[in-house]
């Protein structure tokens, strides 16, 4: 039972890396990326709809997007739902596709974007250690109740802590190769 309470933290916090990878790839790097537009919705006809349901992309060079709405009607609407964003990006339209044109990155925006890496990292790193915190709970629960013993908690507690030091190793690791993409130029 507590060997499968530790299988299942690592679950959790692989579950927390992946997060922490996602909200990383919606941060704008001086490359095009799709994943930019993840969290965009776009009113369509009355109700806010995520872009990636309404449209796919291409990106023909490394900082434009093309975007092309299945329903061409709604072309307008993706094309202000990208201009209101917080992308930094003026999207133009001719009729059938958006093309937005990134522009390059400034010296101020790039430590903008990398301090909203930061602290997507530690959002990451503290919800790992708040599944290592719970689970740690249950451990000196268990050795309370008397079902483990203090050399079994001791032994948990060090498993614990190594499978934690793992995934704040993967955040660190991810934060460090994002900080590249954005001070790259």
């Amino acid at each position: 039972m507590t060997d499968d309470a530790i299988k299942e933290a690592g679950r959790k916090m692989e579950a927390s890396v992946d997060h922490t990878r996602e909200e990383f790839a919606t941060i704008r790097t001086g490359r095009a990326n799709p994943k930019m537009f993840d969290t965009l919705m776009v009113e369509y006809y009355g109700t806010p709809t995520p872009l990636q349901q309404l449209a796919t992309f291409q990106v023909p060079e490394a900082r434009t997007i093309l975007i092309a709405p299945f329903d061409k009607g709604c072309i307008n609407e993706v094309e202000k739902a990208v201009r209101d964003s917080d992308l930094g990006v003026n999207p133009s339209s001719d009729g059938n596709v958006v093309r937005c044109v990134l522009p390059q990155l400034t010296e101020e925006r790039r430590k903008e974007y990398t301090k909203m890496a930061k602290a997507k990292a530690e959002e990451g790193r503290i919800a790992i250690r708040a599944i290592r915190r719970s689970t740690n709970d249950l451990f000196k629960k268990q050795e309370k109740e008397k079902e483990i013993s203090e050399d079994d908690l001791a032994r948990l507690e060090k498993e614990l802590d190594q499978v934690t030091k793992r995934h704040v190793e993967q955040i660190d690791s991810l934060l460090k190769v994002k900080e590249q993409e954005l001070l790259e130029i």
